[in-house]
């Protein structure tokens, strides 16, 4: 197998489904692990590669965003794979809320932390998201149908002292991991039960005082792989 530094870029005339066959291989992915990274699942990456249905334009936000891939490159051909350097992200329009490269579910450093310009990967303009909120990503199946795995939140950071909005949806900070969960009203006023969307999971009840942080989920952005 060659290394990615030995890799071609595909030629002038290829297509984009060169293009992400290329960046599977740049990558070091399997068809489903590459599925795996952009949040897709591996029957529709394979039905993409083998050309039985075209890429959708959702497809390919998905690997712009997850990849920090060049749009244009991907979808015509122009520009370069990667031209997001630190001078070019320093130039960049502050347009739009930004994208963050976090999945908000993985890991323990504090997230006000991560937020910074280096994990940048993109903007979203659309109406109704707060463009000074982050946006992140969420992994995992607790959560679905709501949020289906790989989808990205819009989050704002809320006071521990604030009154909670029981039955939203929360990001959930603890010592050692966070959790995407509804927070609801417990019969105990020391605690709180954290409720999956997926009826395989079984509800959480923590309490209250491990809370480290809280995260109200303003904006679901789920895709429309198949569109």
């Amino acid at each position: 197998m060659k290394t990615p530094d030995a890799l071609e870029m595909p030629a002038a005339g290829a297509d984009v489904l060169d293009r992400i066959r290329y960046l599977i291989r740049l990558t070091r992915h399997t068809q489903a692990s590459f599925g795996r990274i952009i949040g897709v699942d591996a029957a529709t990456v394979s039905r993409t590669l083998s050309g039985k249905s075209a890429p959708s334009d959702a497809f390919l936000n998905r690997i712009v965003v997850n990849l920090g891939v060049s749009k244009k490159w991907l979808a015509e051909g122009a520009d370069v794979p990667f031209p997001r350097t630190a001078d070019a992200r320093e130039n960049a329009p502050r347009e739009g809320a930004p994208v963050y490269n976090i999945d908000v579910t993985a890991g323990a450093t504090p997230l006000s932390r991560m937020f910074t310009e280096e994990h940048v990967i993109g903007r979203i303009c659309l109406p109704g998201i707060n463009p000074e909120l982050p946006i992140v990503r969420v992994s995992g199946n607790s959560m679905q149908p709501m949020l289906a795995p790989g989808s990205y939140i819009s989050i704002r950071p809320v006071s521990l002292d604030a009154p909670i909005s029981w039955g939203r949806i929360y990001v959930v900070v603890l010592a050692d991991y966070r959790l995407v969960k509804y927070v609801r009203r417990n019969l105990d006023p020391a605690l709180v039960t954290l409720h999956s969307a997926n009826p395989d999971y079984d509800d959480i009840e923590i309490p209250r005082s491990q809370i480290e942080g809280l995260y109200l989920v303003e904006n679901v952005l789920n895709y429309d792989l198949l569109a």
